[in-house]
């Protein structure tokens, strides 16, 4: 093995460029099954170039999934990424491909499309310098991530329990750091209904749902541990007609985190246990999504550990984080695999009109990905 891959990258850095700007200047918004299947096509294209075998999962309300597989064992890798991005189609008119001061710009270079330019590459190198490995390696690439995933999340707890572990190509933090657990959490939709009245005339025969809401609103913050990594947060509140009606309806919904799998347990527990403190009140909560956390374990340390090592043979110091955002990789571990997460860019801005790439980091970053494909 060469002893240093980040040369052999940087070598080849215009031409990786090249491709990545192709990926970025065809968007794909998670809710344009169309635009997201045209890349699709593109990326199982590529990969199927290398002599992968090539998986399109049908989807009807989102783009189409992509299994990729590589190599021949009992034992797999998972590497898990997502090519789907909050930016809507027109983005690229305010926010185009561009290169400033070392940092590469543009909708979903980050969050996370030079993942997936990552992986072909550092495969395309296993392949093209014949390097052993010694597991199979199973690429899934999903479509929906932005919005928690619906319709791949059992998909991925499959093939995360036919895996010894799973690494996850979503960008790294700060300035390179790896993501070794995050929290869990989802959301809350908390429905209050009461009983309508003139707010003059009859205000003693109504019941206020806006009323019956702010006291569940302080029993719901007051759920938060923050010793434990529990955060509860009421984020929007709606309700009632006019000022003169008292309201009969208000709703809320409400973020959570949790840092294990107890604490997402008692606090589902603790919200289904609500009740009315106004007489006549009803309550209804949903659960409209919830992701279980990524725990930090014993595996998953001898895995940064290894990680670690392999860093520092191309010059690199890795450090690791916990946080609080999710990604995939919550529902691989939700299988009891270790973990290991944002294994792509440095950079920062995802989501948001900055979001770039830090150039100089790109090369370094496929070279660690190339050594974890061939050391695991």
């Amino acid at each position: 093995m060469t002893s240093n891959w980040t040369s052999y990258f940087q070598a080849k850095l215009d031409t990786i460029m090249e491709e990545f700007r192709y990926y970025v200047e065809h968007e794909t918004p998670t809710h344009n099954k169309e635009a997201v299947d045209r890349l699709g096509a593109v990326i199982a294209e590529r990969f199927r170039s290398l002599g992968c075998e090539v998986t399109t999962i049908p989807q009807s309300t989102y783009g189409d999934q992509l299994r990729i597989e590589y190599g021949t064992g009992e034992e797999q890798i998972l590497i898990l990424g997502h090519f789907d991005t909050v930016k809507e189609i027109g983005t690229l008119k305010t926010e185009p491909w561009r290169i400033e001061d070392g940092k590469v710009y543009g909708p979903g270079t980050y969050d996370m499309k030079s993942g997936i330019i990552f992986s072909y590459y550092a495969l395309k190198a296993i392949i093209e310098e014949k390097l052993p490995l010694h597991k199979k390696l199973v690429f899934f690439w999903n479509t929906d991530e932005e919005v928690g995933s619906p319709s791949s999340q059992e998909l991925i707890k499959e093939e995360a329990k036919k895996s010894a572990l799973s690494l996850v190509i979503e960008p790294s933090y700060g300035a390179g750091d790896l993501k070794t657990s995050r929290k869990g959490g989802g959301d809350f939709l908390l429905r209050v209904r009461g009983k309508a009245a003139h707010a003059g005339n009859d205000h003693a025969k109504g019941v206020n749902a806006i009323e019956e809401m702010a006291h569940q609103i302080l029993k719901i913050q007051g759920f938060t541990k923050y010793e434990a990594g529990t955060t509860l947060s009421v984020g929007t509140i709606k309700g009632g007609t006019v000022s003169n009606v008292v309201p009969d309806y208000a709703e809320a919904e409400v973020d959570f985190r949790v840092s294990t799998i107890e604490e997402g347990e008692r606090i589902i527990a603790a919200m289904k246990s609500l009740t009315p403190v106004l007489p006549g009140a009803e309550l209804e909560v949903v659960l409209s999504s919830n992701k279980p956390p990524m725990e930090r374990t014993a595996a998953t340390e001898q895995l940064f550990l290894h990680a670690k090592a392999q860093a520092a043979l191309e010059g690199m110091e890795l450090k690791e984080i916990g946080v609080g955002g999710t990604s995939d990789g919550n529902f691989a571990a939700a299988v009891g695999i270790p973990v290991l997460d944002g294994i792509g860019p440095v950079g920062d801005g995802a989501h948001a009109p900055h979001e770039h790439v830090v150039v100089e980091q790109i090369a370094p970053r496929i070279a660690l990905l190339l050594r974890l494909l061939t050391t695991l």
